[in-house]
């Protein structure tokens, strides 16, 4: 029938409407900004203006350094959380559960509650001095201590999206037939050959969509570094912010975001390219 044919349409009807209001439309408009002028004339000066900023570079490099750090990290961590809990110990699903937790909170809400821990009059300082450990604050957060304030942001980070990794795993080994961990223990194989043979293998799908997912997180985070930092650590994303709402120059904060999609791409192939299947391979 008729209908029968076009019912897979009218099913993703609604995912292409989304797609073509919120993701395609809006970046058409920022292509059209960080390469036409207000007279409607092609230009490149404004990536010219963003490479030649003073404050480019810096943002490039901590862009990549707070990624290539909280990634590896959030993967290794949520790698033996999943594994702890695809033991199925006795409380594993409330220990899930509490692992979850911080999905739902935001990410500027995570950097506000790092912050008043390691602020000047915060939590960790008043610990100290009750303690008798310092006699007057110390400054955490400041330009004299940036590497406690690039790993406040890390803590930040780690703590509130590892959890996006973890349900991630956490299906993938789910998925993970029991017969052939059993065929691995009937064979004699060690917990460490099973999971470097068996497990990681057939997870890998599951490791190539957390990697993709966190590393483009990773690669936009801004409200933890602005909670956390402010202006201390420049990340290319809080320069897109800072060009559109404080210089309010559209045109340059547009080349910035298509600069950070274009890093996203380039990752992502990498990904999809490094870590692909047998299958697909021979595909």
């Amino acid at each position: 029938m008729k209908t029968d044919r076009l019912l897979p349409y009218f099913l993703i009807l609604p995912t292409i409407i989304y797609l073509l209001i919120f993701v395609f439309a809006p970046l058409s408009k920022a292509v059209g900004l960080a390469f036409l002028t207000d007279e409607g004339r092609f230009t490149l000066g404004y990536f010219e203006r963003m490479f030649s900023d003073g404050r480019f570079l810096e943002a490039l490099k901590y862009t990549f350094l707070l990624t290539i750090t909280i990634v590896p990290l959030q993967l290794i961590t949520a790698l033996l959380i999943a594994l702890l809990i695809n033991t199925r110990f006795k409380g594993s699903q409330l220990f899930l559960y509490i692992c979850a937790l911080p999905l739902g909170i935001a990410d500027l809400a995570a950097g506000l509650i790092l912050l008043s821990i390691f602020t000047q009059h915060g939590h960790l300082n008043s610990i100290l001095y009750h303690l008798g450990f310092i006699e007057k604050p110390f400054y955490f957060i400041s330009y004299q201590h940036m590497g406690f304030v690039f790993l406040s942001i890390v803590l930040a980070e780690h703590w509130r999206a590892t959890a996006i990794v973890l349900v991630i795993l956490v299906a993938g080994l789910q998925m993970i037939s029991k017969d052939l961990l059993e065929a691995a223990d009937v064979l004699g194989a060690k917990p460490w050959q099973k999971l470097w043979h068996v497990i990681l293998p057939l997870l890998k799908p599951s490791l190539q969509s957390a990697l993709i997912i966190r590393t483009i997180f990773a690669l936009q985070m801004f409200a933890v570094v602005l909670a956390l930092g402010g202006e201390i650590i420049p990340v290319l994303a809080g320069e897109a912010y800072f060009w559109y709402y404080i210089y309010r120059n559209n045109h340059i904060s547009a080349a910035y975001a298509l600069l950070l999609m274009v890093i996203s791409i380039l990752m992502t192939w990498i990904y999809l390219r490094f870590l692909r299947t047998r299958s697909e391979m021979r595909a």
